[in-house]
């Protein structure tokens, strides 16, 4: 059964969803030196791509240059995979692209070029298939979200592809991890209808079942089996290669080095970057939505758990969520909001009547600056606003706390009970019950989230992301702060989409209002910088 098996390990490649291509250069000597002592009979290093308008690491391109700067040991074939996209959409001719992303192979370190293409351009890469030949690669297509699909359609691109005459071996990936192993086996029938060369097979964990399909696959037959390692890959991730190699127990792979690998390195990054299937993956998966969707809900840390049910039942009910796209993902947030109208009152307009604001965020400079930002206070006397709860500064100091209807409410509730200054909060948001949690005096200003709005008004704003930073800051303007001051608006990493976020709110901000703002605590915004010492 295992003979003819080939093992492609992708882990440099897929597991950069999670921290943008960025691997640690220890890790990826261990992982390269694991997988050859191993045996693994190919390592797809990373994506091949043009530039892009954000960080990536070294292996989102793979260029040679890089390539040629590390040590590939010897005895497993090494491959990149591009997305047909990425040539179909440069602009370029396709030769043209291919030439400014390719070498020939006797002049690359590379053996392998794999094509990751969706079902609708599958009739757009007979040229791309064919060039790629010419420069003397093995040649994979891999048909993403092969899953649901109607068995003519699946029969029809596989004869497409097979009259190329360039192709070595067919994938099917099950892109959004809803696959079983009917749908495996079925599958790979209607392939092996029409397609005489390898087939392989590329299973994703949302509904528990990588490892499952990846052994009903190597059963019936499909001789190239993507695997990484602990996992690691988009959304829930993949097969496990450790598992893997333990489940088909094959004398031709030596396992321990993996098992040592996995250990010593993949299952702390599990922990802290936190793929894997759990509920929200597998409901996901239920729905046809795309993994993407979900990894994002999850991974920032700043939406509650009825907040990313709210928005997979959100997705689940579009035509086209099996794709990603940002301003889906942007309505799904703003869905919970729809249930009631936008309410509020003129309870803070003009209540801080042209003095300074010192909104405190919960960044750690908050703690490492406590005794500056205490007496700055004490100093300045500004109207001081806690974003949610403040473990650092004594409720004695501030005026006011400002929340929405976000994660760190649900993680923080029970603790507003016991706080005696008055709230700031969009009622509307907010069930009844929630809302007979606070003790303290409730000042209701509405809030709407509007892509590329920010708007502050009498009784409601308008800002561009469901933030609660937004939301102070767009209430100081309704309540007439003369300057607004930022502590503890620290920043996330460059790699964080949050930074790109808080960046653009900050951009809304400027465009929308004349308010000067200022942060008084080392941040990596772009704003006007001062200090609380000054």
């Amino acid at each position: 059964m295992t003979s003819q098996l080939k093992i492609l390990d992708c882990t440099l490649r897929d597991g950069g969803y999670y921290n943008n291509w960025d691997f640690d250069g220890e890790i990826v000597r261990d992982y390269l030196s694991a997988l050859a002592e191993a045996k693994i009979d190919y390592i797809e290093l990373g994506l091949r791509n043009f530039p892009k308008s954000t960080f990536d690491g070294p292996f989102a391109y793979t260029k040679e240059s890089y390539l040629n700067s590390i040590e590939l040991p010897p005895g497993p074939k090494y491959g990149v995979m591009i997305d047909a996209k990425t040539i179909l959409s440069s602009n370029l001719q396709i030769d043209e692209a291919i030439a400014s992303l390719f070498v020939p192979a006797e002049e690359s370190k590379l053996s392998l070029v794999r094509v990751a293409v969706h079902f609708s351009e599958v009739e757009k890469c007979g040229e791309l298939a064919k060039i790629l030949k010419t420069y003397g690669y093995e040649l994979g297509f891999n048909l993403m979200q092969a899953g649901g699909k109607p068995h003519s359609e699946i029969k029809n691109k596989i004869k497409e592809i097979k009259s190329w005459e360039c192709v070595d071996v067919i994938y099917f990936a099950d892109s959004l991890g809803n696959m079983f192993s009917d749908e495996v086996l079925n599958i790979t029938n209607l392939i092996r209808d029409s397609w005489e060369k390898d087939i392989g097979i590329h299973t994703h964990n949302n509904m528990g079942q990588a490892l499952s399909n990846a052994l009903t696959a190597v059963q019936n037959n499909v001789t190239w089996i993507d695997v990484t390692i602990s996992g690691m890959g988009r959304g829930a991730g993949n097969s496990q290669t450790e598992n893997f190699l333990a489940a088909i127990e094959s004398e031709r792979y030596i396992s321990q080095p993996i098992f040592k690998l996995a250990m010593k390195h993949f299952y702390s990054m599990q922990r802290h970057l936190g793929w894997g299937p759990n509920i929200f993956y597998y409901l996901g998966a239920k729905h046809g939505i795309h993994p993407t969707y979900i990894q994002k809900l999850i991974s920032q840390n700043q939406y509650s758990d009825d907040e990313v049910l709210s928005a997979i039942d959100h997705l689940s009910q579009l035509q086209n969520s099996s794709s990603y796209s940002e301003e889906s993902f942007n309505a799904s947030l703003r869905s919970h909001d729809n249930n009631t109208d936008t309410s509020g009152s003129k309870q803070i307009n003009q209540l801080f009547n042209n003095k300074n604001v010192l909104i405190i965020g919960n960044g750690p400079s908050v703690k490492r600056h406590q005794q500056g930002i205490v007496d700055y206070i004490e100093r300045n006397q500004p109207i001081v606003i806690s974003i949610n709860m403040n473990s650092s500064i004594d409720d004695r100091l501030i005026d006011y706390y400002c929340l929405t209807h976000t994660g760190k409410f649900f993680t923080e509730k029970e603790q507003y009970n016991s706080i005696t200054k008055p709230i700031l909060l969009p009622k509307h948001r907010f069930e009844s019950s929630e809302l007979d949690l606070f003790s303290s005096e409730i000042l209701d200003y509405g809030m709407e989230i509007t892509e590329d709005s920010f708007e502050a008004h009498e009784t409601f704003c308008v800002t561009p992301f469901n933030l609660t930073i937004a939301y102070s800051m767009a209430a100081c303007i309704s309540a007439q702060a003369s300057k607004i001051f930022l502590v503890g608006i620290d920043g996330y990493d460059a790699s964080d989409t949050r930074q790109l976020e808080m960046i653009q709110l900050f951009q809304h901000f400027n465009n929308s209002f004349k308010t000067e703002i200022t942060a008084l605590t080392p941040t990596s915004y772009p704003l006007t910088l001062g200090s609380i010492y000054a």
